[in-house]
């Protein structure tokens, strides 16, 4: 009597016809799954990069060393110290909105004591004595 309802109870089913698949293609591709929006629990830079336009953010003081002094002299070259985040553009856009000079070039160095230093050479139109006696 078991074998009988056994038969029955199979006879009622359907057999699958999935069977096992044949690959054509050497590379497996994975299916597409959905995919959630980010949602972050805090953000991933721990502070925020320094704006365009924060110009006394840029430059913090102007330096009177006396290797400084000598750059002002001969090379008509002002040193500051900046902000440590700030860059070579940033430096020359405060530089000019400051002073109202325009600079040549800009070099930056950080120093041993973690501060970043920058040496404005101006152009020629501009006498770097002239400014630093204006600076201060």
């Amino acid at each position: 009597m078991p074998a009988a309802k056994t038969a029955a109870a199979l006879k009622g089913t359907k057999k699958s016809k999935k069977g096992t698949r044949i690959h054509t293609k050497t590379h497996f591709y994975r299916t597409k799954t959905l995919e959630l929006p980010r949602k972050p629990k805090y953000a991933s830079k721990s502070n925020p990069s320094m704006s365009r336009s924060e110009k006394f953010k840029v430059i913090k003081s102007p330096l009177t060393t006396e290797s400084a002094m000598k750059k002002i002299e001969d090379n008509n070259t002002l040193v500051f110290l900046v902000d440590i985040k700030a860059n070579k553009r940033q430096i020359k856009n405060a530089v000019k909105e400051l002073f109202d000079i325009t600079a040549a070039k800009v070099n930056t160095l950080i120093r041993p004591d973690g501060s970043k230093k920058a040496y404005v050479r101006l152009t020629t139109d501009f006498d770097a004595l002239d400014v630093a006696n204006r600076i201060g």
